[in-house]
């Protein structure tokens, strides 16, 4: 699924308990780091994997995104491969 707004993301969220989130940071209502603590505030019983996909990959940035709720933090353009390592890791339900 794929969805445009930040509103709709944390709608959908709520609602499908997806596995895997790929979140931007460079969001233009709100950030990606803000969105994420929303997310785990909203979801804390699921335990749904957040991957900040983001230009941004300084050791700071990293931080900040482990410190929001991240799990992982890929710098675009996303090597298909490391992506695909990351999935496997995922608990099928």
């Amino acid at each position: 699924m794929v969805v445009s707004t930040v509103g709709e993301a944390v709608q959908k969220i709520g609602v499908l308990e997806p596995d895997v989130v790929l979140l931007d940071i460079g969001l233009p209502e709100m950030d990606g780091y803000e969105v994420a603590r929303r997310l785990r505030a909203q979801n804390g019983t699921h335990r749904m994997r957040l991957v900040a996909v983001t230009g941004y990959g300084q050791p700071a940035d990293r931080r900040r995104a482990r410190a929001a709720g991240f799990d992982e933090h890929m710098v675009k353009p996303v090597e298909p491969q490391l992506l695909q390592d990351f999935l496997r890791t995922v608990p099928a339900n």
